[in-house]
């Protein structure tokens, strides 16, 4: 990476910190290991041990995980403190390949926001989208977003209604009708993900910022549930036909909470290349806990954001893959 491309990255974190110092924000640091993870089958992660020194009470190694984000750190710190904050720290996805559009280890921008919900973050990221636009820079990067819920995106490009085929058991139908040919026994989800990653993702606008809202529910997440619908308050953001951002209402039931980690803890157990433990007592922390004058406190209604900041800089660096925007891209040479 050049000088000037390091000073583009130094600019435009020392902007976002700036960004969210200004709106109240607190920005905090949490670990990079974690003992436990938040169980989710759509990626792996990286294993390492802490090795206890000699005389130490421990006596055997103790495994530990490399984060895949943030996540399962901030929401302890908004259960105790109630508190909107952020964080730009480095995380870790194994499996993936290195170089246009993945790195292993990256940079995520991640924030939550009390008393709001998946709109109100999507209007926020636009405000900080505006922020770091320097002037003069491309029309394909600026807000306002497009916005296009999941069911007009499937029925635009996939050519039928989403909600109508998954209730109506013909997903695998439409899949093959697109020439797609899905492994016996996909579910739902496999068969939604299949479907919008060869007929929807690769027709998404490229000439603005488009945000996909409203996923279906059937596809787990810790996402709020859209009341009355079939779908979940999320949204992804997509620059250039890139996957940028994520975005949920955060779920506050301690039992839809416990429910998740359940299902997705025993497939992530069966399925995954590198196994991790699970807190099973993760899902307490959206239990009420006590406030002023003996009143009891709900988990604070909020929203977060996970945006993947690698690929941010390099669409406002005008570079073409992540390596050109990370100072020690995977598998350089030490120099």
């Amino acid at each position: 990476m050049d000088l000037e491309l390091l000073r583009e990255r130094d600019r435009i974190f020392r902007e976002i910190r700036s960004f969210f110092d200004k709106r109240g924000y607190l920005g905090v640091d949490t670990p990079l290991l974690a003992p436990d993870l938040i169980p989710e089958t759509c990626l792996e992660v990286f294993e390492t041990s802490y090795l206890p020194p000699p005389g130490s009470v421990l006596r055997e190694a103790r495994p530990y995980w490399l984060i895949p984000s943030p996540e399962i750190w901030m929401k302890r710190l908004i259960a105790r403190h109630r508190v909107s904050i952020y964080q730009i720290c480095k995380c870790f996805r194994n499996g993936e390949s290195a170089g246009r559009l993945h790195s292993p280890e990256f940079t995520m921008l991640e924030y939550y926001t009390m008393e709001a919900d998946y709109q109100d973050s999507l209007t926020l990221t636009e405000e900080l989208f505006a922020a770091l636009l320097p002037p003069g820079s491309a029309g394909d990067l600026r807000p306002p977003f497009l916005r296009i819920t999941m069911e007009e995106a499937f029925s635009r490009w996939a050519g039928f209604s989403l909600a109508e085929a998954a209730e109506g058991g013909t997903l695998e139908a439409e899949a093959r009708r697109l020439g797609l040919d899905p492994p016996a026994g996909t579910g739902r989800a496999g068969l939604y993900d299949l479907i919008f990653i060869h007929a929807v993702e690769p027709s998404l606008p490229r000439d603005r910022p488009v945000a996909l809202l409203d996923y279906p529910a059937f596809v787990p997440c810790l996402a709020q549930k859209k009341a009355g619908t079939g779908t979940a308050e999320r949204w992804e953001l997509y620059i250039r036909g890139i996957e940028l951002a994520n975005c949920y209402s955060e779920e506050r039931d301690p039992e839809r909470v416990r429910r998740y980690f359940e299902a997705e803890g025993a497939l992530k157990s069966r399925t995954a290349l590198v196994p991790h433990a699970v807190n099973r007592a993760y899902p307490d922390i959206f239990l009420p806990r006590p406030g002023p004058g003996g009143a009891s406190l709900p988990f604070p209604r909020c929203s977060g954001v996970a945006l993947g900041l690698d690929r941010l800089i390099m669409a406002l660096s005008g570079r073409r893959t992540i390596d050109a925007v990370l100072p020690f891209p995977m598998g350089e040479a030490t120099q």
